[in-house]
């Protein structure tokens, strides 16, 4: 079996990663741009001891799922930027919610039915309006290869120029990134804030030269490069539930406009959090889930943010300076949570670790709620480990990936902790990506 050798498939069920499974002379073949049920002539794009990559070229039998894709550089050997355009709106969150149920039965031994929540879109002005399942994404990386603009291909290093991204906001176009040449950069960012209209570009340079910065079509502030230690950079303000949060240069919000507002609602309500009670918040970035936390609790309980990036350290003190009953740890989740200390003290620092940074107060070994939202890569033994260990009445796990949040669920299982709850929510449409809130408790 070499590349570029075509076969007639017929395509099966959906796999984690944008992929539908279909089978040639016994051999698993991972077939993209092809739905479950459909026929279709594929060009084998890679291969391995055990299996092959496809691209579906041509659509023998179409499924009643498939629409036309809105985007002219989607499509085998174009864009990877989306993995679903070819799919409707329904079929997409369908696939999804397929995904994310096998994972949990596959890796966890989970059974359970899953459903993929829409997450609303703000009104947006009718002139930027560009269709169901686009202009949501507030946050695009371009690579730029010899000055141009474009989005690398699926698995590949090779890059698809492009004009124009029909998922990004209408606020990122609105710079015309891709519409101009960047001379000596690597990569360009472009942020917007869909709340307060702030826009932010944060540009790669490649090598020592200076990267040629072009006029772009609305004013914005630029960031070049990793920042120095202690530099406060150009940032974005993010609204939640009318609370301000400061964002600075390419730190971690929610790309999509309705999905943190949506989450923070989710997570509260999963934890019910109660006047009084210490809650952990680990992998806290800006601030969001301790801002909610940090109300319910009240003056008398105690909120201990943990956050690994200096710079999202620096924005979530600043953005929960009127919270008191906050305190935000910086280092990795693993190491501050072996050296971490909790109390309810009188004292208006209620957390210490060793090294020295917040004093004062009584202590205790254990928290009653925590919310952890830890990057695709997930929490691991380890950590859940401690977690387990911690927590006391319930554990809101927030994840972007349904393989390494099954898998962490099947850790926690083992340290007798029970999935309560489980969420999904559609806060990446047209792609393969799907946001979780997993709610455990203890039995």
């Amino acid at each position: 079996m070499t590349e570029d050798e075509y076969l007639d498939l017929e395509v099966g069920n959906v796999a984690n990663g944008g992929f539908c499974v279909a089978r040639h002379e016994g051999r698993v073949v991972f077939v993209r741009h092809a739905l479950p049920g459909e026929r279709v002539r594929a060009r084998v794009t890679d291969r391995t001891k055990n299996f092959l990559r496809a691209d579906a070229i041509e659509i023998l039998e179409a499924s009643p799922d498939r629409v036309e894709a809105p985007c002219p550089f989607a499509g085998p050997g174009r864009c990877g930027g989306c993995d679903w355009q070819h799919a409707s709106l329904p079929a997409q969150r369908r696939l999804k919610a397929a995904v994310v149920a096998e994972q949990l039965e596959r890796v966890a031994g989970i059974t359970r039915t899953i459903t993929v929540e829409e997450v609303p879109q703000p009104v947006e002005d009718e002139a930027y309006v560009r269709g169901p399942g686009l202009g949501w994404r507030t946050r695009v990386q371009f690579t730029v290869s010899d000055g141009v603009v474009g989005l690398r291909k699926h698995r590949s290093h090779d890059i698809e120029p492009v004009d124009e991204c029909l998922i990004a906001h209408p606020g990122v176009e609105m710079m015309g990134i891709e519409r101009h040449r960047w001379p000596g950069a690597s990569s360009v960012e472009g942020i917007v804030s869909a709340a307060t209209g702030d826009r932010l570009v944060s540009l790669r340079e490649r090598g020592r030269k200076r990267a040629r910065v072009p006029r772009l079509e609305v004013p914005v502030r630029l960031v070049r490069g990793k920042p120095e230690p202690g530099k406060s950079l150009p940032y974005v303000r993010e609204e939640v539930s009318n609370r301000m949060f400061q964002v600075s240069g390419s730190g971690f919000w929610q790309v999509h406009p309705g999905a943190a507002q949506l989450l923070y609602n989710a997570v509260l309500e999963a934890l019910e959090p109660k006047p009084g009670e210490i809650a952990l918040d680990l992998y806290c970035g800006v601030g969001l889930f301790a801002a909610g936390l940090a109300e319910r609790v009240g003056r008398e309980g105690l909120v201990v943010g943990i956050e690994s990036d200096a710079q999202a350290v620096r924005d979530a003190k600043f953005n929960l300076r009127d919270l008191p009953n906050v305190a935000i740890e910086r280092g990795p989740v693993e190491e501050i949570l072996s050296d971490l200390e909790f109390g309810r003290a009188d004292g208006s620092d209620r957390s210490q670790n060793k090294r020295g940074t917040h004093q004062g107060g009584a202590r205790a070994r254990s928290a009653d709620i925590i919310v952890l939202d830890p990057p695709r890569a997930g929490a691991g033994k380890e950590v859940v480990d401690r977690i387990a260990k911690l927590a006391g009445r319930k554990i809101a796990y927030v994840s972007c990936d349904p393989a390494t949040l099954a898998r962490d669920l099947a850790y926690f299982s083992e340290r007798g902790w029970t999935l309560e709850t489980l969420r999904a929510f559609d806060a990446f449409p047209m792609t393969q990506h799907v946001e979780c809130l997993a709610t455990l408790i203890k039995g």
